[in-house]
């Protein structure tokens, strides 16, 4: 909803812009799970305050009533980088960051899309773009921002979640461990890289693999320009032992190559973010959608 409808639409007060907007978020095919009703989103929507805020959060409303929730929440990625605009449109909204070993990260990215070492440069420049806004978001807002590493999380979910329930107001139960309150999650079980993991289950098996994936020089380029970011959530160095070959390879191939797709990648991010994203049209799909034109607007 951040990446590519918030504000990108005009002003939502004037019936037309609001009808565009809304149109493209219910083609929208990573929204499609929330089964919007666009006659009931359009006619609650004129009845309060119009505003990009108020339509995100019809949607999200309409669909926790269906589950019987009293409470919605947005798990989306790349977050982080909109927190301003969440946080302008939700006040005492409360924002959840993870954070994971930047290695685990481009292994679990290279084991799941096949992707080899030349996308290291831009996975780990990706990496360190949501750990400065972490670290700014939370100097910004520490009533409102958390981050919890992906470690803790598996390795002592019950101490965290004891937290991270204090931080959002809401009473801690045991059985958020077992994943009962969500029977479709429960029955597909883990989406770990790795392999299935047991219904229900918290692994940890995930944490460290990159020691049994990654190259040295793949290691050695993420440490070296991560390792200030990585000191600050606890992540350890490994010891990388590489061949002369491997060595010569490093420093005239890898590092240089890599380097320069890192920092092109976070110029680009950069741009896309200041001039905001429009929808690929790969990810709209065709849906029966009857525009009206509403006179209060």
């Amino acid at each position: 909803m951040w990446r590519y409808f918030y504000q990108r639409y005009g002003e939502l007060s004037i019936a037309e812009n609001f009808e565009r907007c809304l149109h493209d978020m219910v083609r929208y095919n990573r929204m499609r799970h929330l089964h919007p009703d666009p006659e009931r989103i359009r006619r609650e929507y004129w009845q309060g305050e119009p505003g990009y805020g108020s339509l995100f959060t019809l949607f999200h409303r309409h669909h926790a009533d269906r589950a019987g929730k009293q409470r919605w929440g947005d798990k989306s990625l790349h977050t982080e980088l909109y927190a301003d605009q969440v946080l302008t449109e939700f006040p005492r909204a409360r924002i959840i960051h993870m954070v994971r070993d930047p290695r685990d990260r481009f292994t679990s990215v290279r084991k799941r899309h096949l992707r080899n070492a030349s996308r290291v440069g831009a996975a780990t420049g990706r990496w360190l773009v949501s750990m400065n806004s972490a670290k700014r978001n939370l100097e910004r807002y520490p009533d409102n921002y958390r981050i919890i590493s992906y470690e803790e999380l598996a390795s002592h979910p019950e101490e965290t979640l004891h937290r991270l329930c204090e931080f959002i107001e809401e009473d801690y139960r045991p059985e958020m461990l077992t994943l009962q309150g969500d029977p479709a999650y429960l029955k597909r079980g883990g989406n770990s890289s790795f392999g299935q993991i047991e219904r229900g289950a918290i692994s940890t098996r995930s944490i460290g693999r990159f020691r049994e994936v990654l190259s040295p020089v793949e290691t050695a380029f993420i440490q070296q320009l991560t390792k200030s970011q990585m000191a600050e959530y606890g992540y350890q160095l490994e010891p990388v032992v590489m061949s002369p070959g491997e060595r010569l390879q490093y420093y005239l191939a890898t590092l240089p190559v890599n380097l320069a797709r890192m920092l092109g990648w976070i110029t680009i991010s950069k741009l896309q973010l200041k001039r905001g994203m429009t929808v690929p049209e790969f990810r709209l799909v065709d849906v029966q959608f009857t525009a009206q034109e509403n006179k209060s607007g």
